[in-house]
């Protein structure tokens, strides 16, 4: 009897249990009718494929201050007034130095068998200059001398190929003298592996609960915590002082082998994409031949040269990279005693009449709060071998596509928004950190704005520093917060807090509308190596998004394969979206966003 009393009533319970559970789970907020005018928009009329397909397609890379940037400057200025913004325009920074074109390329192996290489020219390479020889001409006698035009360089050269099998100074001995109008491949060979990892991925739960419940960044900034960036490079279980030796021995190596090329005249240096196969080529700018250092303190403090620098060309020769399948074949190909020639056709182009860089910068006014600013923006710069699609047109077109649904919806801010598209950012945050140091404030002495020596990374790490001071100007009190997105074609999955917890309710509040498009999660972590730096690293609240890894790392980013049809669409319409209600937010509340402490203060 008790037992089967117990047994109903146990029924009962787990009958009426969950209903009760149910009637108390807390109700999900209405959502705000401004955010679903603005997801609607930016989910159902996007624009913003269309935007990056000009950009990547129709403009193409866009190096620092090369003709292709100042006409993606100035396209971008002219279709953000078409939109309605005010005061579209550009901003010089600089100097910068030259920009840099490439004309025409081709390179392939002629002998003893005819191979086309898949290879792209390093940025800011010099041309190849080959000049022909002359024949002798017979004396012309008489009143009528006929006088021949001096021989014109081409910019094609064949010649035989030498593999510099140095792995150190002495290795380099062997071949001195041997090198003058060779074409030299510089790189060891690299070790190919089948990939069985997918290229591209996503943030799984694991990655995001990592990043959730990350510590807070520690003293100095730097950029740990559970954030998107890679781990060391090398070293591991090596004392300061033996990284420090490290280093030097390499920097030495490196700049004796690039003096030894460039001072025994060889044609073109040919090297290897260490990351990327099955023509996948990751390709930066060109080496200088650099001051080589006596000691590690010197290594520190020697004056270097940069490689968009006019007194750069005299220090470098014509540089390639190739890819790795095709760079392997011919080492192998001469080790078996093969002699190879190779033909390599460089042109390119320098443009020194206007060193200067510019940022595209345009309005949305604000109403009461006018005064102050809400910022938003990315990079347009990119390197060579692509189209700058993902690194960082997705960013810049996302932007774009953020102002253009405020502007749609005709919405209108408490704060005036402002659109910035900023340039050098491959070589240091220069455009950012211009405008910055202009508008704001700027931190000199001590580690510097991003933690090294004053500039844009490096460092002494230690040592008597000059205590660092911020400088801060009218516009620093009215700025609330900048927002940026650089890290591919991957949708939006939260917000990096750079340290600043403050903020962390706020914008938790903010990403719950978009909770179904897969964005929920809040990291105390920094992340580094964009334009939210110039910001925070004066105290300024900058942000940049987490995104989905997709292929960035594996193959987009740096490399010929950063193009438009990398892109994914979903993933920008749903980035543009949350940008544009991260800006709205932060343009239409009482108080400017939460600061941190400010450095230098």
């Amino acid at each position: 009897m008790l037992r089967r009393q117990f047994a109903a009533a146990l029924l009962l319970f787990t009958l009426i249990v969950p209903y009760v559970a149910f009637g108390q789970q807390p109700q999900q907020p209405a959502e705000d009718p401004i955010i679903a005018r603005i997801k609607d928009e930016g989910m159902n009329r996007s624009q913003v494929m269309q935007t990056l397909s000009y950009l990547a397609d129709v403009i193409g890379p866009r190096l620092t201050a090369s003709p292709n940037a100042k006409r993606a400057n100035e396209w971008t200025r002219d279709t953000l007034g078409k939109w309605g913004l005010q005061n579209a325009h550009l901003e010089a920074w600089g100097p910068f130095g030259r920009g840099w074109t490439l004309k025409h390329f081709s390179a392939q192996v002629v002998a003893p068998q005819d191979i086309p290489l898949i290879a792209y020219p390093k940025a800011w390479s010099p041309g190849v200059k080959d000049m022909p020889e002359m024949a002798s001409a017979p004396v012309s006698k008489g009143k009528n001398k006929i006088v021949a035009a001096p021989p014109q360089p081409s910019s094609v050269v064949t010649a035989d190929v030498i593999y510099l099998d140095a792995k150190n100074e002495a290795d380099l001995d062997k071949y001195k003298g041997q090198l003058k109008g060779k074409i030299v491949l510089i790189s060891q060979p690299v070790e190919v592996k089948a990939v069985f990892d997918p290229l591209g991925t996503r943030r799984d739960e694991k990655n995001l609960l990592a990043l959730a419940n990350a510590n807070p960044p520690g003293p100095g900034g730097g950029f740990g915590g559970g954030g998107g960036g890679g781990g060391g490079r090398g070293g591991a279980g090596l004392t300061q002082q033996e990284r420090q030796q490290q280093l030097f021995q390499q920097t030495v190596f490196t700049a004796k082998r690039m003096n030894m090329l460039v001072d025994e005249g060889a044609a073109v240096a040919v090297d290897v994409s260490p990351r990327g196969t099955g023509g996948t080529i990751f390709v930066q700018q060109a080496t200088v031949a650099q001051p080589i250092p006596k000691s590690a303190e010197e290594m520190r403090t020697l004056a270097r040269l940069n490689y968009y620098d006019p007194k750069a060309e005299a220090k470098m020769i014509p540089q390639v990279t190739v890819a790795v399948e095709h760079y392997n074949r011919m080492i192998r190909m001469i080790q078996q005693g093969e002699k190879l020639k190779m033909t390599v056709d460089l042109q390119v182009e320098y443009q020194d009449q206007d060193n200067m860089g510019y940022n595209t910068v345009a309005e949305i006014p604000g109403s009461d709060l006018k005064d102050e600013i809400v910022m938003l923006g990315g990079h347009m710069d990119s390197w060579q071998a692509g189209t700058g699609a993902t690194d960082n047109g997705a960013g810049v077109a996302v932007a774009l596509e953020a102002v253009r649904i405020l502007q749609t919806v005709g919405l209108k801010p408490r704060r005036t928004i402002r659109v910035a598209l900023w340039t050098g950012e491959e070589e240091g945050l220069l455009g950012s950190h211009a405008y910055v140091a202009q508008h704001f404030g700027k931190l000199e002495g001590g580690a510097g704005q991003f933690g090294g020596g004053g500039g844009f990374g490096g460092g002494d790490g230690g040592g008597n520093r000059t205590p660092s001071k911020l400088t801060t100007l009218p516009e620093y009190e009215k700025f609330s917060g900048y927002f940026n997105l650089d890290n591919g074609t991957g949708k939006i999955r939260g917000v990096y807090l750079q340290g600043n917890n403050a903020v962390r309710d706020l914008f938790k509040q903010w990403l719950l509308p978009f909770g179904d498009l897969g964005a929920s999660t809040i990291t105390i972590s920094n992340t580094g190596g964009t334009d939210h730096q110039s910001f925070d690293g004066i105290g300024l609240p900058g942000f940049q998004f987490i995104q989905d890894e997709i292929e960035y790392g594996t193959r987009t980013h740096h490399s010929n394969q950063d193009v438009f049809d990398r892109v994914q669409a979903d993933d920008m319409k749903q980035a543009a979206t949350i940008m544009a209600a991260f800006v709205y937010n932060t343009a239409m509340r009482d108080d400017k966003l939460p600061r941190k402490p400010a450095p230098g203060r």
